[in-house]
């Protein structure tokens, strides 16, 4: 053997020890963060924010703090129209819906929706964390696999809608408080979808603030409204918490027999348990009568409000219905735009049909409680609702008789 063969055998020899060494190093920094991520929670807020202010901020029409601030009184003047019509016509009161309205960009609209977000995972991470705490490299890559999954997602799709939402009635359903909501005006989407559908801006903004603002009346003038739907997403969590939980036991298999036992259905509700899909029909029927009742208001109001209000409302209703590309169709699925799409038909339908059958005597008990919910039968035929809920007047003639 030459001493340049030898010598390369030792060279090899110290580049694999090297290789070994250094890889080696390499798994225990990565267990090591890997460590440290699994009990810091399912998402990294911070990065959600980067992620969904990045993709807005590349979208066209951004504004500065400045021209936010000079569309404020825009707003200010719109509200102190809407709020004393709103009052008259519906019989109640919403005290500080005017002070409490916002103007914001799309981040503005993600960072309020993080608060939100971020307090409903809070409520199911820790159990959740603590049930799949098992010691081992395997685990602690998988908890920071499904970190970094779980934070592109969400920050995907708070930039996908904070690129497509005008106004927000933001309130904290899982509040221990019930304290009262506030507007939020995603001022960069308002003028890019005037622009787009042709109409003038300042009509369009009193048209949009009028929708948001009746989602306020909806929700604080009515007490059992906010602690059905919190009842509701809490439901919702603890079964979430039991699905995971059952996964971790059973594996994946047994939503794969979910979904074939139920592909009738059709949809992403294939993958829910029948007390899941329960729970989702009766928001999705308070949805579609807050959808519903907002844009009948919008009709009815807005022409005392509003030059071309229907016009405004033909153009945005086309809109809402234009073919949508093939990612934004998956999308839309996934988000919900979809079902909020059909809610807006079904509820206008069943509070129009509600208003012609019966007058505004019968759409005044809409929000009677959760009783006075329509059923499925219900929103097909208003009428059957009407017989229902809403009394029968003495019969004049028979009284006096």
């Amino acid at each position: 053997m030459t001493a340049a063969t030898s010598g390369r055998r030792v060279s090899g020899r110290a580049m694999r020890v090297g290789m070994a060494i250094g890889a080696g190093l390499a798994a225990r920094l990565i267990a090591g963060r890997a460590r440290r991520v699994a009990t810091e929670g399912l998402v990294d807020w911070a990065r959600v924010e980067r992620i969904a202010a990045g993709r807005l901020q590349r979208q066209p029409g951004s504004l500065s703090r400045e021209e936010l601030r000079r569309s404020e009184a825009s707003y200010a003047s719109a509200m102190e129209q809407i709020v004393p019509l709103l009052e008259a016509r519906l019989g109640a009161g919403l005290p500080g819906v005017v002070e409490r309205h916002q103007v914001v960009d799309r981040t503005g609209w993600v960072r309020a929706n993080l608060v939100t977000l971020r307090h409903i995972v809070e409520r199911v991470e820790g159990q959740l964390l603590s049930d799949s705490r098992v010691e081992g490299i395997g685990n602690d890559v998988a908890a920071l696999a499904n970190r970094f999954v779980t934070t592109q997602q969400i920050g995907l799709l708070l930039g996908y809608l904070g690129g497509r939402v005008l106004g927000q009635y933001d309130v904290a359903l899982l509040s221990v408080e019930q304290a009262p909501g506030r507007l939020l005006f995603v001022e960069e989407n308002i003028r890019a979808t005037a622009l787009q559908l042709d109409v003038p801006l300042e009509p369009f903004r009193t048209w949009i603030a009028l929708h948001e603002t009746t989602h306020a009346f909806e929700l604080e003038a009515h007490g059992w409204l906010r602690p059905y739907l919190r009842e509701r997403l809490e439901r919702q969590l603890a079964l979430f918490l039991e699905e995971a939980r059952t996964l971790q036991s059973e594996g994946p298999l047994v939503l794969l027999r979910r979904w074939r036992s139920v592909a009738a259905e059709g949809g992403l509700t294939g993958l829910l348990s029948p007390e899941q899909r329960g729970l989702l029909r009766e928001t999705q029927a308070v949805m579609s009568l807050l959808e519903g009742f907002s844009d009948w208001v919008m009709d009815e109001v807005g022409a005392e409000l509003v030059p071309d209000v229907i016009e405004i409302r033909r153009r945005f209703e086309a809109r809402r219905n234009q073919r949508r590309s093939g990612v934004e169709r998956v999308v839309a699925r996934l988000t919900g735009l979809d079902m909020k799409l059909e809610q807006y038909r079904r509820g206008e339908r069943f509070v129009s049909g509600v208003a012609r059958l019966g007058g505004r005597r019968a759409v005044g008990h809409l929000w009677d409680g959760p009783h006075a919910l329509p059923t499925e039968a219900e929103f097909e035929d208003p009428g059957r609702w009407i017989a229902r809920i809403v009394p029968r007047q003495p019969d004049a003639s028979a009284s006096h008789a």
